[in-house]
């Protein structure tokens, strides 16, 4: 016996009403959470206002928002199915002849269509919002500036010293030994007195200054003239440059793809861009593997004790699967494992272990 398309527009309508509640409660306290941690540490800082404060939480929320997303997911869906249980729902509905896999249909597809809509919709408002966040944090609470630029015309960097500063710009670079190539330099007294501009064939990034080759050295009223070897103090360490690209969560799934090629087209590698951008397109998948996991808990308890028993159960694999996640991810990043395999192990490990048990309780 098929389900039918009034029980199927029920469940759905019954499913997303305690995602959609779940996902309010959880996002008001990860929201006032966040909030109390931006004024710890805006404490002491006159210039940052509670209007600031305030302002930076809700640039940063939808981000937050995509963190917990998974967890209100198995948390709304547990309810959902618990409720059912408790009011006899899902007893009738079984002795009607209707499978676990018929009444999960409906969920399942709601989990799929707000992971799409995720990482198609929401994911670019959340990456714009989250930069902004982040030129506010960087402005109010680190006071620091960008080092580094990447464009389709190469990479642009930054120093400066107590003398002024210098602008770098590189057609290509070796990430391997930090070494530059097509090389120009830029050279200004304070912030915007030009002095000098050096061409040069490369240079190589050395403990405290740029090791030039071949350079061409003009500065106003005078002939350029030649040297074959030329030094550049600076401050900047290869560490300093990576970590000044634009984090991948600041850069929406549209913006990914043209990204990474640009990366790795001046000679940088794209793997912590391409690990975010994997683990966006598994998102949907991984919603749909938490109304699996949710299942297990829920759709054989129907008592007050068994729902006590489900939630905490729900909960703990909540935690243990976030724990997993993060693990992946974090070996993904340094490369220990591709970061394909890095991105997809969360969902696919999550539906083998739902479908096992689902197996389990419809074959007996």
């Amino acid at each position: 016996m098929g389900l039918s398309a009034i029980l199927s527009a029920y469940l759905a309508r019954h499913i997303a009403f305690w995602l959609a509640s779940v996902f309010a409660a959880v996002t008001g306290v990860a929201f006032l959470f966040d909030t109390v941690e931006m004024l710890r540490r805006s404490a002491g800082k006159a210039e940052i206002g509670i209007i600031t404060v305030l302002q930076m939480s809700v640039l940063k929320l939808p981000h937050l928002v995509q963190q917990i997303l998974p967890f209100c997911v198995l948390l709304g869906a547990t309810l959902a199915f618990w409720r059912l249980a408790r009011a006899n729902e899902l007893v009738v509905t079984r002795a009607a002849g209707i499978s676990a896999w018929q009444i999960l249909a409906p969920a399942v597809a709601i989990a799929l269509l707000v992971g799409v809509v995720q990482i198609t919709l929401f994911n670019p408002l959340a990456s714009a919002m989250l930069s902004k966040f982040e030129q506010l944090e960087t402005r109010y609470l680190k006071r620091s500036v960008s080092l580094l630029s990447v464009s389709s015309t190469g990479l642009w960097l930054r120093q400066s010293d107590a003398a002024g500063q210098s602008v770098i710009h590189a057609g290509h670079v070796a990430q391997s030994d930090m070494s530059l190539h097509e090389v120009i330099i830029f050279l200004f007294e304070g912030n915007d007195h030009f002095i000098s501009r050096i061409d040069a064939e490369d240079a190589k990034l050395k403990d405290g200054y740029w090791d030039i080759r071949n350079a061409w050295i003009s500065s106003p009223n005078k002939r350029p003239y030649y040297m074959a070897k030329h030094r550049l103090d600076t401050n900047l360490t290869l560490n300093k440059i990576l970590d000044s690209f634009a984090s991948p969560e600041t850069l929406s799934f549209w913006q990914l793809p043209g990204f990474i090629e640009t990366l790795e087209t001046a000679g940088f590698s794209g793997h912590r861009h391409k690990l975010y951008l994997h683990s966006l397109l598994a998102s949907p998948f991984l919603l749909a593997a938490m109304i699996l996991v949710a299942a297990i808990f829920a759709l054989r308890t129907s008592s007050r004790a068994g729902a006590a028993l489900s939630i905490s159960g729900a909960v703990l694999c909540g935690f243990l699967l976030y724990f997993m996640s993060d693990l992946v991810y974090a070996l993904g990043l340094s490369a220990s494992i591709p970061p394909l395999l890095a991105a997809w192990t969360p969902a696919g490990v999550s539906t083998l272990l739902g479908l096992t048990a689902l197996f389990h309780i419809e074959d007996g």
